[in-house]
């Protein structure tokens, strides 16, 4: 004989700082892969790109130092712009 309880699956619930517990979401996971995605086809084509961009890597500010038998590259102002740039990206992506 039935009581009229139903019993119903439940969301598995994590509990990390001892009372407070929440129910996991997965849709933000999902999102977030879905931008870590974008970005990794983002630079993909950046590099399949990267040799028609001649003066990318030869900005003023990129110092170069060669001696006899060795040599040293460091693009400085290639990595600020791509820094600059980056920002720009995720700050358009994150404003709401």
């Amino acid at each position: 004989m039935s009581m009229g309880i139903k019993c119903q699956p439940q969301a598995t619930v994590f509990s990390l700082s001892g009372g407070d517990s929440k129910v996991f979401d997965f849709t933000n996971i999902g999102k977030l892969l879905i931008v870590i995605g974008l970005l990794i086809a983002g630079i993909g084509v950046a590099l399949l790109f990267s040799g028609k961009i001649p003066w990318i890597g030869r900005l003023p500010g990129d110092f170069l130092f060669q001696g006899k038998n060795s040599s040293f590259y460091f693009p400085l102002t290639t990595c600020i712009l791509i820094s600059i740039v980056l920002s720009l990206i995720m700050w358009f992506i994150n404003r709401r």
